[in-house]
């Protein structure tokens, strides 16, 4: 007997199921608080050049605040004040409407800058003048997190199936507490990038182990069910991220309340079972054993059960035990699993390189970055339950390939409208985020149903390491508006059309039994009886 099996005895998706669920929703909110913080922790307030030096003998006189503003910094070509330039001496025929040679007479800011607080009290920005020149500093500090959790997903992946599921959870969250903890209390920028590095290695234990404990403790027929259930949590850390964002204006407070719901994981986590099925992987049948009684006690499926013993579980190991002779280099070997490896590698760096980069560029929109942060948050919940329902009607890859190319479509469209009409490129970016979202959900099932059992584990964390390398690389192609102000969304809406291209060269799963060996990409995939039994 299968451990699959054993486990659609005790009921594959019960009470016992939906407790390990709720236990782990806390630290699985947590992610989207940090993936996401930089919205307004390193956000950019209104800032200038600080012209107080301009004021010393009193050169300014009795001008108001605006004139002092128009005599002492240059205007750009729009007629906007510079952010970046300062004069040397007060310019006055400047606010009279003339600007002749200003930039001539202008230099970069000298004595730092003013910013404006009535939206975020602090920032990184704030706190270390992460603008102009230092701006690709401020933009680093999302791609440093990032590297940290591409880091960070090898290692607990390879950590956990050596020591287990539940030990490493908590490991994760402990260390990510702690880091975080010191990450709020920097001193300088080296320490926080540094800290930021840690905490993003340490979050992404949270994000791998979680998902494998869930989905190895259901049944076949409720996987696909469990997934958009726990996806829904990133759904709930984004409403709570907002919430904590607009009471909490300071960055280091901000940092500390999106770190508090790991306090009750770690309390919680007395509660979590081991994986059942990493223990008899590993030969502990007594332990497994103890685990799966308990789930069906829960379930109330003890009679279904009462004739298994260790040794049952001993001989499901054996049946199992093919599945431990594959590495990842079983994915390039052969022609059609390389060929799925390389296209899956290349839509998983798109999906996540442009939904990050819609996510993390909140401010670009025009709104006022709490609402827009909300909306995003809140589309992604019917997007979801919508995902479910097409995946069974269409298929997976039409629904990927369409959830792409209506991202890129999104994007291109944005590019040509006004930067002043920012409730329509709100609502245009809403659209592009809800397909960018549901790309992101309809994948990683998607890639699940792709690679057969013998490397799926290997293929997500091939297809896992290029998603965040995707992830690390987005918030900086921001940077490149310096060189056309148009450059950062075209090449977010280029990168997600090819990507949905790409997806087409990928067969279908949708009714088609999963694959077992490496044999079974070989050849043409066969129908499953329940195609069968609708036909």
């Amino acid at each position: 007997m299968k451990f699959d099996n054993i486990l659609s005895e005790v009921n594959g998706f019960g009470k016992f199921q939906i407790r390990l669920f709720l236990i782990q929703m806390f630290s699985r909110m947590t992610l989207p608080c940090h993936f996401l913080l930089n919205n307004f922790m390193a956000a950019v307030p209104a800032h200038h050049c600080d012209i107080s030096a301009l004021q010393d003998g009193g050169v300014f006189g009795n001008l108001s605040f605006y004139q002092k503003l128009a005599a002492g910094i240059p205007t750009k070509q729009d007629g906007t004040l510079s952010l970046c330039r300062m004069f040397t001496k007060p310019r006055y025929q400047n606010w009279t409407g003339s600007n002749s040679s200003e930039e001539a007479w202008s230099v970069p800011c000298q004595k730092g800058w003013i910013y404006d607080n009535s939206t975020f009290k602090s920032t990184l920005v704030t706190e270390w003048d992460l603008v102009c020149s230092r701006k690709g500093m401020n933009k680093a500090t999302a791609t440093i997190f990032f590297v940290g959790v591409m880091v960070g997903a090898p290692l607990f992946g390879f950590l956990s199936d050596r020591f287990g599921r539940r030990p490493l959870l908590l490991v994760s969250y402990v260390s990510s507490l702690i880091f975080a903890i010191l990450s709020a209390f920097s001193t300088s920028y080296i320490m926080f990038v540094i800290m930021r590095f840690f905490t993003g290695m340490s979050l992404a234990g949270i994000s791998i182990i979680a998902i494998a404990l869930n989905v190895e403790w259901c049944s076949i027929e409720r996987r696909t069910f469990s997934g958009v259930i726990i996806s829904l949590d990133w759904t709930l850390g984004n409403w709570l991220l907002v919430g904590i964002a607009f009471f909490v204006r300071e960055w280091r407070m901000l940092i500390m309340a999106a770190t508090s719901p790991l306090i009750v994981s770690i309390i919680a986590w007395r509660w979590l079972p081991e994986s059942a099925r990493w223990l008899v992987a590993k030969g502990r049948f007594d332990a497994a054993h103890r685990y799966i009684v308990n789930c069906a006690e829960v379930n109330s499926r003890s009679k279904s059960i009462t004739s298994l013993t260790p040794g049952i579980l001993m001989q499901s190991a054996e049946a199992e035990t093919a599945d431990k002779k594959h590495t990842i280099m079983d994915l390039f070997r052969t022609p059609n699993m390389r060929k799925l490896a390389i296209c899956s590698g290349i839509v998983w760096y798109g999906v996540a390189f442009t939904y990050y980069g819609i996510s993390l560029n909140i401010a670009s929109f025009g709104l006022n970055p709490y609402l827009t942060q909300f909306i995003f948050a809140s589309i992604e919940m019917p997007m979801k339950i919508g995902v479910y329902f097409c995946l069974e009607k269409m298929g997976r890859r039409k629904c990927e390939t369409g959830a792409l190319l209506s991202t890129g479509l999104c994007l291109f469209i944005n590019i040509f409208i006004p930067e002043d009409k920012s409730v329509i490129r709100t609502i245009v970016a809403v659209l592009g985020k809800s397909m960018s979202e549901a790309s992101f959900t309809i994948f990683f099932l998607y890639t699940t149903e792709l690679y057969p059992t013998v490397v799926r584990q290997n293929g997500l964390g091939y297809t896992s390491f290029l998603a965040r390398l995707g992830v690390s690389i987005s918030p900086l192609v921001v940077l490149l508006d310096d060189v056309w102000h148009f450059l950062p969304a075209a090449t977010y809406c280029a990168v997600a059309i090819c990507s949905g291209l790409v997806t087409l060269l990928l067969p279908e799963t949708l009714n088609t039994q999963l694959p077992q060996l490496i044999e079974d990409i070989e050849k043409p995939r066969r129908q499953s009886t329940r195609k069968k039994e609708t036909e």
